[in-house]
């Protein structure tokens, strides 16, 4: 009896892990999370205790108590979890902190938006963009697995059709609010290189399927951020809406941007690794 029992919890962890597709990369990466939420609560602690004041600890806390943010740190940590590979992670983390910064540094510099610190831009903002963009490539892969690629040779060029005519309506439509919302900033330089970075990704398309699938979930996961910075006025826009429709779409547009430079990493990574095998390959010839 007593090992029936003791197998039984070991069994159903078994289970339980294998359906949300924890590996042990997925600890590691958790561990690693949860270190830089240290760090910065350790940084920053003026901050997280200004934060937390606004809780009444001392009565109806679950009233004032930030269940949307509570509720999006779990979504994004469960999905960070699931099926996590640290040898294609890191390039996702990678690129996510240095578009990241590219993209703060623009939208502050400019006045786009602006955080309660004043800062230009928070540099404890910044990893919030590699968790996110973890959080998105699941959401891909999840979106792949249930929209997948019909076989049927007719079926597959009406499908590959209606990708193309999403991918221009989607993009070139996103393109023109950006233009508009820009607009007060086209006096600043970093703004027509944004401009000229996604006009250069719009038209050099690579898989108009996956691109469409990218910018949806970075859209659907950038309008809660949006909705939790706005409304608790971590970041105010120019606009003083609380999201403006744009700020969801931009988030889309940036992981679409971050994939592609992912793959551009990849592919650095490949041409390295091949030269380096050559240039060994070489050095055994000329030693035998």
């Amino acid at each position: 009896m007593s090992s029936t029992i003791s197998v039984r919890p070991s069994t159903g962890m078994k289970r339980l892990t294998a359906a949300l597709g924890w590996t042990r990369s997925s600890y590691m990466l958790m561990s690693g999370f949860l270190m830089i939420l240290f760090l910065l609560g350790y940084f920053w602690w003026p901050l997280a205790e200004e934060y937390l004041s606004y809780i009444d600890w001392q009565g109806e806390w679950w009233r004032t108590f930030d269940w949307l943010l509570v509720g999006i740190f779990l979504f994004m940590s469960l999905l960070i979890m699931s099926r996590a590979d640290l040898r294609t992670d890191w390039q996702i983390v990678f690129v996510g902190m240095c578009g990241g910064l590219v993209i703060e540094g623009w939208g502050t510099q400019t006045s786009i938006w602006t955080y309660y610190t004043l800062e230009r831009p928070p540099l404890w903002i910044i990893p919030a963009w590699p968790i996110a963009s973890l959080a998105i490539d699941r959401m891909v892969r999840w979106l792949d697995q249930k929209l997948p690629v019909t076989q049927v040779a007719d079926m597959r060029f009406q499908s590959s059709q209606f990708w193309q005519w999403s991918y221009w309506l989607v993009f070139l439509g996103f393109y023109a609010l950006m233009l508009v919302f820009v607009w007060p900033t086209l006096d600043k330089s970093l703004t027509w290189m944004a401009l000229f970075l996604v006009a250069f990704l719009i038209l050099t398309p690579h898989d108009p399927r996956k691109a469409v699938l990218v910018f949806l979930a970075g859209a659907g996961l950038g309008y809660f951020l949006e909705l939790w910075g706005t409304t608790r006025l971590c970041w105010t826009y120019y606009t003083l809406q609380t999201p403006p429709f744009f700020a969801v779409l931009a988030h889309g547009m940036a992981a679409v941007a971050f994939w592609r430079s992912v793959l551009l990493v990849e592919l650095l990574g490949e041409i390295f690794l091949q030269r380096r095998q050559r240039r060994t390959s070489s050095e055994c010839n000329k030693v035998f």
